[in-house]
């Protein structure tokens, strides 16, 4: 018989709602009972793609006597932290703080009034590694609660007060100036692996955000060395093994320092930063990888992500049937040199293992191997790789698929939105920029309210129950604005300002500019989260410096440009000390330091010849966080459009920064000089 989690919308609670475990979700009423029944909370976070979340389930709450034990003596909830990343935060701050590290699936005791007592993150059906079993740690922790509960409570109150004081330190609330990013870069390149691209040893991360801020400090400064950091980082991504050469996308991590064998979950968010991360490279340098990267990832998201009300799901599983029934991570992706041959013959399978590296050893496990693009000398005829990649294509497409997680993230879907309407616009796909229409169109019609409040996820055009949080109001209203600049739609400009609205209203500390990821106005937790950090993606708080400045760019507003400057103060604090975790935030210290510029293109119509040429070259422009606004004069689509006539009865571009105004100019190459100078 499903518990309680056979109503959710999340598709990682729904493949615990068959467990013999009583599942709760997070509620009110779960934590009620725990205080009716005088019994601990035992908290389980995961999310839909997390591997050794699936391996748990299956050994211990799929388990009949692990559940009957569980169900006599706790309340068990369980969360997504991709749903409530507000509740995923709080604890897993908790986590780190006792146990110097963190991860999921994440396990937290808590008393009936959620203060934490004991944790940890995956714990095995037996004793293993020195590790104690579950059950061990189950009944270990039930017979605490019963024969020392003094003991547990005030363990449990300095948890709480202890997180209650770590405050985090905002520097002086100033930009960060040129002295705090060169040291920013210099921290970086020291962290730089040269040999194989990225930042530090293995695990290895794609640091996207990080590369954002190299591409632009190199537009400002024409540092050679950041520019030559991403562009080798880009390129040993692109031939690793965490790229999908067939497929196109990226995988979420790559287990060595070579980007050989990734962790095989391919995620929306490091999809849409690292497409958006390789058209911005392409822009800067004209790159024939970087744009091929960024079109594939493209068509991957679109390909595989896109659900049927036009927004875009969260994850792919890293594991799949490998045709025995059972699931393996990776088993839709590896290839041996024998299922080569099989597929392509003898003589392009011989072929195909050399150019992609599989080898009879395997680089993975049981002689299977990752495809990548290793550096050789062997010239290989362009049209025989096209047709020995679109038969591998088919044949893997035979395989059982790895599984989707079909729920909507707002601020995910914001950042998709940026990156396809960039790419759309940068390679002539109307369809890449339709699709991030279509996302767009789904975000105001399910995700927003009459008063422009965000619900931060969605399934099967259902809108979900949790409000969003920081980063969505941030990332979808990056998205918009990315948007407005493509379309010359002035709609997404106003959206964006109503979600910036509300995190001037309900995100922001009114004394010290700060910002915290749950609203004001949000459900109470121990600790109300606030992380400046840049992680997986970008933090809500640096995320929402970008799109304030952006916006006040666009607009004038001088309440958003001191709200973006306030916010990153963290950045002067933490650029020069931690780079490879702030770097949006330094990206967007950047666009400050150069402005940003404020580029109107006037013109009949964006049908008109000379009108495209100069928005185009305004979009390919690549001073740091540059704003683009294009429509017919007199349009009230922009207010950078305002009194800015036709010159001489041409289509004219207008650039301004820091109050200062350059001629304007009909002609597309002068309108490149002035956005490159």
């Amino acid at each position: 018989m499903p518990n309680r989690l056979a109503h959710e919308t999340s598709p990682y609670l729904l493949q615990h709602a068959d467990n013999p475990v009583d599942w709760w979700p997070w509620s009110a009423e779960a934590f009620e009972e725990a205080r009716k029944r005088n019994v601990p909370v035992l908290l389980s976070i995961g999310y839909s793609s997390c591997h050794w979340c699936h391996v748990m389930a299956h050994e211990s709450f799929e388990d009949q006597e692990t559940a009957d034990y569980l169900n006599a003596h706790y309340v068990s909830v369980k969360v997504d932290r991709e749903e409530r990343p507000d509740v995923d935060a709080v604890y897993m701050e908790a986590v780190q703080a006792a146990t110097g590290h963190g991860g999921w699936p994440m396990t937290v005791f808590l008393t009936p009034d959620a203060e934490p007592f004991y944790f940890g993150t995956y714990f095995p059906p037996a004793p293993r590694q020195g590790m104690p079993s579950f059950r061990q740690v189950l009944q270990g922790v039930h017979q605490a609660w019963e024969d020392r509960r003094e003991e547990v409570d005030e363990v449990a109150g300095k948890i709480v007060r202890d997180l209650t004081g770590r405050e985090i330190s905002y520097g002086d609330a100033q930009t960060p100036g040129e002295q705090e990013v060169a040291q920013a870069l210099l921290a970086l390149t020291r962290e730089y692996d040269p040999q194989r691209g990225g930042f530090g040893g293995a695990p290895k991360f794609p640091p996207s955000m990080v590369l954002e801020f190299l591409l632009r400090h190199h537009a400002r400064t024409g540092a050679e060395g950041a520019l030559q950091m991403a562009s080798d980082t880009c390129e040993r991504m692109a031939r690793g093994g965490i790229y999908d050469q067939l497929g196109g996308g990226f995988a979420r991590y790559s287990v060595d320092r070579d980007w050989v064998v990734p962790h095989f979950e391919k995620m929306l968010y490091d999809n849409a930063l690292l497409c958006r991360v390789y058209a911005h490279l392409w822009r800067a340098t004209g790159s024939e990888l970087a744009r091929r990267v960024a079109l594939e990832t493209a068509d991957f998201m679109v390909r595989e992500l896109r659900t049927d009300e036009g927004g875009f799901a969260s994850a792919l599983d890293a594991d799949s049937d490998d045709g025995t029934g059972r699931h393996v991570e990776g088993a839709y992706y590896v290839w041996t040199p024998e299922q080569l041959r099989e597929v392509l013959g003898e003589q392009d399978g011989e072929l195909a293992a050399r150019y992609f590296g599989v080898t009879e050893e395997g680089t993975f496990e049981h002689g299977q191997s990752v495809l990548q693009l290793p550096q050789q000398d062997e010239l290989f005829d362009a049209d025989k790789v096209a047709s020995v990649r679109e038969r591998l294509l088919a044949k893997r497409a035979e395989r059982p698929a790895p599984g989707r997680d079909d729920k909507v993230v707002a601020a995910w879907n914001g950042l998709a939105i940026a990156a396809l309407a960039e790419t759309g616009a940068y390679f002539d796909r109307p369809d890449l920029v339709e699709a991030a229409l279509a996302a767009a169109d789904l975000l105001v019609r399910l995700h927003l309210d009459e008063q422009a409040r965000l619900t931060r996820t969605s399934k099967d055009g259902h809108a979900g129950a949790n409000a969003g949080v920081l980063e969505d109001y941030a990332d979808v209203a990056e998205g918009f604005l990315a948007l407005g600049s493509v379309t010359g739609e002035g709609v997404w400009l106003e959206f964006a300002g109503f979600l910036l609205d509300h995190v001037l209203a309900r995100f922001t500390d009114p004394e010290s500019g700060s910002l915290f990821d749950t609203a004001a106005d949000a459900e109470r937790l121990i600790r109300r989260p606030q992380d400046p950090t840049d992680n997986a993606a970008p933090s809500g708080w640096t995320a929402a410096a970008g799109a304030l400045l952006s916006y006040a760019a666009h607009t004038g507003s001088e309440p958003h440009r001191t709200a973006a400057e306030k916010a990153l103060g963290v950045v002067k604090a933490l650029g020069p000390r931690v780079p490879r975790f702030i770097g949006w935030g330094l990206a967007v210290a950047e666009a400050v330091l150069d402005g940003p510029r404020e580029v109107a293109i006037v013109g009949p119509s964006l049908a008109h010849e000379g009108t495209r040429a100069l928005h185009r070259t305004a979009l390919l422009g690549t001073a740091p966080g540059s704003v683009v606004a294009v429509g017919a004069p007199e349009s009230e689509e922009f207010p950078l459009l305002a009194d800015r006539p036709l010159v001489g009865g041409e289509p004219a571009a207008y650039v301004c920064r820091n109050f200062t105004c350059d001629a304007p100019t009909t002609e597309a190459d002068r309108l490149r000089a002035v956005l490159s100078s």
